[in-house]
């Protein structure tokens, strides 16, 4: 666990304290091992192994805690209105906690619901489609044109766009782009639509003109892309039920509740 340094020193003058099953004593106030044991399973529930330095570690800091809490009703710091409020909200929200946890222990997310879920939110998924194509980009419409033409000639796409476009992230690769989705990944809007009008191995009749420049596209493939598998979503869809059940039931709660201000 991480400690302050006020904390640490402190843990440091006292020494360590080895708390046996009858828990700890600090000046004659018992810190009992259900506290200790509250510790550690918050500590474990953040995915921190349990070691027995990180045991005693836990062990320190509720001395250290209570040395200080001690020295500050010495002080009358726990009768000032400033702590009362501070304790009453944090009485509160603890109990809050208690109560979702309970609720989500007592109506578990089956996995029949998950599957439901998922078949719902699959259905409704818009198709999504991938497309490889490759361009290449030049300065000007006739020079693009020219392209066209020796294109139309016999000339490979790639040694053209190796020799030709100024496309920098392309141009040694032959103008491959790769896989990409012309909306999601951000290609402009005239590339877009000519990449989506295009059939497989077709490359179009004229330069398309974007911000960047004049290019010449020719579609290598089309895919579509399936949905992500139940597997690999079935937390999420855990999580996403739950929370509206939590919702609904808040909701509900709060509509009974007398509110007045």
């Amino acid at each position: 666990m991480k400690k302050t340094l006020m904390a640490a020193v402190i843990a440091a003058t006292l020494g360590p304290v080895i708390a046996d099953a009858a828990g700890l004593s600090v000046n004659g106030v018992e810190i009992p091992p259900a506290r200790i044991e509250l510790v550690v399973k918050q500590v474990e529930a953040q995915g921190q192994q349990i070691t027995p330095q990180t045991r005693q570690a836990i062990i320190d800091q509720l001395v250290t805690a209570e040395v200080l809490r001690q020295e500050a009703v010495k002080k009358g710091m726990d009768k000032s209105p400033d702590y009362q409020a501070e304790l009453q909200n944090m009485q509160t929200m603890a109990l809050a906690q208690r109560y979702i946890a309970e609720f989500q222990r007592a109506n578990p997310v089956t996995e029949a619901q998950l599957k439901t879920e998922y078949d719902t939110l699959k259905s409704q998924m818009p198709v999504q489609k991938k497309y490889h194509a490759q361009h290449i980009l030049v300065n000007s419409e006739a020079d693009a044109k020219a392209i066209l033409e020796s294109l139309k000639k016999g000339k490979p796409f790639a040694d053209l766009a190796r020799t030709k476009s100024i496309d920098p992230g392309s141009k040694n690769n032959g103008g491959d782009l790769g896989w990409f989705d012309p909306v999601r990944d951000g290609f402009a809007p005239e590339f877009a639509d000519a990449v989506t009008h295009l059939a497989k191995g077709q490359i179009t009749a004229k330069p398309v003109k974007t911000q960047f420049g004049w290019h010449i596209i020719k579609l290598d493939d089309v895919r579509t892309d399936p949905p992500p598998a139940f597997d690999a979503v079935k937390a999420q869809l855990a999580q996403r039920l739950m929370g509206q059940r939590i919702e609904k039931l808040v909701g509900e709660m709060r509509s009974k509740a007398k509110v007045t201000q």
